[in-house]
């Protein structure tokens, strides 16, 4: 059986199997799903008679389509009945992934006193008297509002606020697992910009930081500029300024890999969204030597018609030698890669017309735009976002320990300082001693990088201001 897809965690599946006892039923069981093209993570005896064995088959599938069709194929074995078959990410997302707990005991009344009525009064007339205190005496000075209005949930598109909820419960287990953080849900059934910041404007009080999570582009860009103007805590567009921090500190071990320099690479970015445009903002601030971006109009270049704010500001300050031609076109002789759009566009023959020692970063969810096992035929690094790919370039590297360092800083902006400062930090938690091409990025389970961002950005939202520089847009 043919399978193109990868399989993965995100589809596993645990089947009940009832199995005539014999010497070769694991056996066979086993064989079968690895020839529909499935990996068997465990295998589990249940119960057992003198003639039947119950087993707990669990394995990673490649779809929803795929794992029917690892069924079909068990159920077709003889000596073999299918009783039952979970879905195990349904089963982990049963009730919701979060919870409110409160970190104070209320045993009696004396605790209850002091909690809530009568004693809490004085605390708000404390913050009344002196709002800062907020900060000082409320779940303000650790908690994050994750804002989302559906409208580009993860590679979806625009499935809506209750759908997009999911996604935005598992984003504030990840605060609270890697950050600290106390985030929280804000699920916006709207998707006009004024309302938008109206709402989030109007709950900013409650929060010690904004963090917007996607918000299709190009209105992505109007709502967070016109919050950072209104609020005096940190707004933060994952989205963007997430993936940019990851992207810049995996390229920065990557050229060190294959011995090149930022200033010297031209770069093709796939994809001139919410995060192909803040990736392409922070490499030109950096200093990269040239880079062109592709989307739906194709090679955005000076000239082209009928461009949103954003896309005419990239036509202005990329491309500088005005290509005009496809995707495939663009990557012949280029250094770096950089997907962030849409599964499957390119081949491993496509990267093997780029540059010598050349870097991909195929980021398209959960499809990358190249087979990962392709590209790494001809270039000499290449990332992905997945979990079961070497060199996984996700947000968690950045996101929990950027809030919790300006939560901890009390800062009230969110600054480029603070994405450079970040990104340094997650490259310089691999190590030179641990760097090579299969590993340029630290694992997300790695107990050291939040408290590095963290402390990172802490230090640049303590330093004095920059000189004023033309802004990029």
């Amino acid at each position: 059986m043919a399978i193109t897809r990868l399989p993965s965690a995100g589809f596993s599946i645990t089947i009940r199997i009832s199995v005539t006892a014999d010497a070769s039923a694991i056996g066979r069981l086993t064989t079968c799903v690895g020839e529909a093209g499935a990996i068997v993570t465990a295998l589990d005896v249940v119960d057992s008679d003198p003639t039947t064995v119950i087993v707990d088959l669990t394995c990673d599938t490649a779809d929803a389509s795929h794992a029917d069709q690892v069924v079909e194929a068990l159920t077709a074995l003889d000596g073999v009945d299918v009783r039952k078959v979970s879905d195990r990410t349904f089963l982990l997302h049963l009730g919701g992934k979060i919870e409110v707990t409160p970190k104070v005991s209320l045993r009696n009344r004396d605790e209850l006193s002091r909690a809530y009525t009568p004693g809490v009064a004085r605390v708000c007339l404390a913050i009344a008297e002196n709002p800062d205190d907020a900060r000082r005496l409320t779940i303000k000075r650790n908690t994050v509002a994750v804002v989302t209005d559906g409208s580009a949930v993860l590679g979806l598109g625009n499935i809506g606020p209750a759908a997009a909820l999911p996604v935005m419960e598992g984003k504030a287990a990840l605060f609270k697992r890697f950050g600290g953080v106390d985030a929280w849900p804000v699920v916006l059934d709207t998707q006009d910009p004024d309302e938008i910041v109206a709402i989030v404007r109007a709950i900013a009080p409650g929060y010690g930081g904004i963090n917007l999570e996607d918000i299709a582009a190009p209105r992505c860009f109007e709502i967070e500029n016109r919050l950072r103007e209104l609020l005096d805590i940190p707004v933060f567009h994952d989205d963007q300024h997430g993936t940019a921090i990851c992207v810049l500190a995996a390229l920065t071990n990557a050229l060190r890999v294959v011995g090149k320099k930022l200033a010297d690479v031209r770069v093709v970015v796939s994809g001139a969204g919410a995060a192909g445009t803040a990736i392409m903002k922070l490499l030109l601030r950096q200093g990269v030597g040239d880079i062109i971006a592709y989307d739906r109009q194709g090679a955005l270049h000076r000239g082209l018609p009928d461009l949103n704010p954003a896309w005419q500001w990239l036509a202005e300050n990329t491309n500088s030698g005005g290509f005009s031609g496809d995707l495939r076109a663009a990557l012949r002789g280029a250094d770096v890669f950089i997907g962030v759009s849409a599964p499957n566009l390119l081949t491993g023959d496509d990267i093997a017309a780029m540059a010598p020692n050349s870097i991909v970063f195929a980021l398209a969810n959960p499809d990358p735009e190249v087979d990962p096992r392709e590209a790494r035929k001809h270039a000499a690094v290449v990332a992905t976002g997945r979990s079961d790919q070497p060199n996984q370039i996700n947000n968690v590297l950045a996101f929990p320990g950027v809030f919790r360092g300006m939560l901890d800083a009390h800062a009230e902006e969110f600054t480029e300082e603070m994405a450079i400062a970040a990104a340094r930090a997650i490259a310089d938690a691999v190590g030179a001693e641990k760097l090579n091409p299969t590993v340029i990025v630290p694992s997300v389970f790695d107990s050291r990088v939040a408290p590095a961002v963290a402390a990172a950005v802490r230090a640049a939202a303590h330093a004095p201001a920059p000189a004023p520089a033309a802004d990029p847009g």
